[in-house]
């Protein structure tokens, strides 16, 4: 495949369009090409890998999409339709969330108020002079909506919602971030190395939520430098070096080795 190209036809997707795309993503520093016409898609139902060796753009990309650092040029496209992304609120209005490799999460706080943080729930102002910021929290709505939300992923070792954040496990905390993304209607879920530093039994149980969120219908890209875990999870994956393509793999027709060669050919 030409670095510069990407098939924009899966043939294994129910869905005729992919519901994102990327393309022809440039981002320059200085005189450095971090992405140089870079194509890049996802469907929904689908867990796409992103792989490349440190420093092939992927980061640079992820934030291009999250609307966190802006491209040179480039275009994005949902369901067809193009969509100017130049900041993470823009991101968020069009279902898109990223989960960084470190969370962001409040440690000092519970579930529900890291789920709900930035837009908490408040109670019913029956008093209509009270301003919104002075109104009490709704703790038992917040609380139920994390009850849901741990049910809906099927999330079973949070044993109390009370639990603050800097008790819990990796896989916990990743579960609390992954469920943060998804609860304001997103449809794209973009997740930065998160199986980084876990243990086996911790690893397995974000694995296993990455595939509920196919199971939702969510379209899901995993950054990742485990091939173990990007062959576990992912429909197809994606190869970038140097800011360009390399080639698109179907995981049912590659192996790790053949890869590994993509990533590091010419290196």
């Amino acid at each position: 495949m030409n670095n510069n190209t990407l098939d924009l036809g899966n043939t294994n997707s129910p869905n005729s369009l992919p519901h994102f795309v990327a393309k022809n993503i440039i981002k320059n520093f200085g005189g450095i090409k971090a992405l140089n016409n870079l194509n890049f898609e996802v469907y929904r139902g689908e867990v796409m890998g992103l792989v490349g060796d440190n420093g092939a753009g992927k980061s640079t990309l992820m934030k291009a999409i999250s609307g966190s650092q802006l491209c040179d040029s480039g275009t994005f496209m949902i369901d067809g339709e193009e969509v100017k992304i130049s900041s993470p609120q823009d991101a968020s209005k069009y279902g898109i969330q990223i989960v960084y490799q470190d969370l962001a999460l409040c440690e000092n706080l519970d579930i529900p108020a890291n789920l709900f943080l930035g837009n908490e729930k408040k109670l019913f102002n029956y008093l209509r002079f009270i301003p919104n910021f002075l109104l009490p929290l709704d703790h038992l709505s917040m609380e139920e909506s994390a009850i849901e939300s741990m049910k809906n992923l099927k999330v079973s070792t949070i044993k109390s919602m009370q639990a603050k954040i800097g008790f819990l496990s990796g896989g916990q905390r990743q579960s609390i971030a992954i469920a943060r993304a998804i609860k304001s209607d997103s449809s794209i879920v973009l997740l930065d190395e998160p199986t980084a530093a876990l243990g086996v039994s911790q690893t397995k149980e974000v694995l296993d939520l990455v595939l509920r969120l196919k199971e939702t219908n969510h379209a899901v890209v995993i950054i990742s430098h485990n091939l173990n875990n990007v062959f576990e999870v992912c429909d197809r994956i994606t190869v970038i070096r140097q800011g360009e393509n390399v080639e698109v793999f179907d995981k049912l027709k590659s192996t790790p080795d053949q890869i590994v060669s993509a990533i590091t050919r010419g290196t």
